[in-house]
């Protein structure tokens, strides 16, 4: 395997394959010149199938592997799938690739030696250093500059990554191998975001067959997706104003019009709730049938009819039907209740959440 050389450390084409985002793996791409026009060509047919896949991972798995058979054909196919994400042009795609990019990094420098690690670290000018055998503190394997600790972290809930929570000597926090992959997946999942920001030109017909592919996959699979995505413990807390008023409205009893019910259900079983317990929450309504109730919860459910797992109406089509109740901030960041629900379990954290649920229990 050939290795390259920057400054006094060396990195071989399978790093530059593990890790396509360090300047020497932009270096061999642009060595390489493959120009837009010239990819309808069939010697570049195996990176636009590695490209292809890469995408197709992120959106099957939300991480995208690592092939080593033949890096000269990982390599290339990084700027490529991103150039095929950017084309889809849709925001939620871009995130979901660059999460999967970022995962696969964290998942490969997990097995990396401290050297390497750091000079990784370097890409994104941390101010890292090795914890040496001999120091006070043997569990830990480095030691970073609180600054990009913090920087890092702004979006954890866990309390291991409060910085009071932390061992820090003179502004460096410890981390083990393993929290410093972690930290340095945030980084990657950042840099892929800031390349998914670009604009493309017009690109050749044979990628842009690829990237209706791509697109028709994702629309297959979104449902899926959202839902696996979507925590399976209910938290009333964080309900949107319009789902928590049809919810207290079912709880006293009080009717609801079809879209409300509608609504209703389709964000009960997205969000954790059995069918069971959502035919249960209608039984107080006087006109409650339960078997046909119990048919239109399952249907909803994807478990009778066509077995397609319904999700709530957009909130342009709740306020269009008077089912919006008003907005608050975090609706005014949304179009869809479920990410509004998403949204505000990820600004609870877990702690927060865990406490909730066990609450809503007792």
């Amino acid at each position: 395997m050939n290795k390259l050389v920057e400054g006094s450390y060396v990195f071989t084409e399978s790093d530059l394959a593990n890790y396509p985002f360090i300047p020497e793996a932009a270096k061999f791409v642009k060595n390489l010149d493959i120009k837009i026009d010239e990819l309808a060509s069939p010697e570049y047919k195996s990176i636009l199938n590695r490209a292809q896949e890469r995408v197709e991972e992120a959106i099957h798995d939300a991480l995208v592997s690592r092939n080593l058979h033949n890096c000269g054909i990982e390599i290339p196919s990084f700027p490529i799938a991103v150039m095929m994400v950017v084309a889809l042009a849709n925001p939620y795609l871009k995130k979901r690739y660059a999460l999967a990019e970022a995962k696969g990094v964290h998942r490969q420098l997990e097995e990396e030696d401290k050297e390497k690690t750091i000079e990784i670290a370097k890409t994104f000018d941390w101010n890292i250093k090795p914890v040496e055998d001999d120091a006070n503190i043997k569990i830990y394997d480095f030691s970073l500059h609180f600054t990009d600790f913090l920087k890092n972290t702004e979006a954890f809930h866990d309390t291991k990554w409060k910085l009071v929570n932390r061992v820090m000597l003179r502004g460096n926090v410890y981390l083990t191998k393993s929290e410093a992959s972690r930290l340095l997946q945030e980084e990657v999942q950042r840099y892929v975001e800031g390349k998914l920001s670009a604009k493309i030109g017009i690109l050749p017909p044979n990628i842009m067959e690829r990237v209706e592919q791509l697109k028709q996959l994702f629309i297959e699979k979104r449902g899926k997706i959202q839902s696996e995505e979507t925590p399976k413990i209910m938290v009333t807390a964080a309900f949107p104003p319009c789902i928590k008023e049809l919810y207290d409205t079912i709880k006293s009893g009080h009717h609801l019009s079809h879209i409300g019910r509608f609504a209703l259900t389709s964000f009960l079983v997205n969000v954790g709730m059995t069918v069971e317990n959502v035919v249960d929450l209608f039984r107080s309504l006087s006109d409650f049938d339960e078997r046909m109730t119990r048919y239109q919860v399952e249907h909803i459910a994807g478990e009778k009819g066509s077995r397609t797992k319904y999700i709530p109406p957009r909130c342009d089509t709740l306020r269009t039907h008077r089912v919006c109740v008003g907005t608050d901030d975090t609706c005014r960041r949304t179009r869809h209740p479920l990410a509004y629900y998403r949204i505000r379990l990820r600004a609870m954290g877990r702690e927060v959440i865990n406490e909730h649920r066990d609450s809503e229990k007792r």
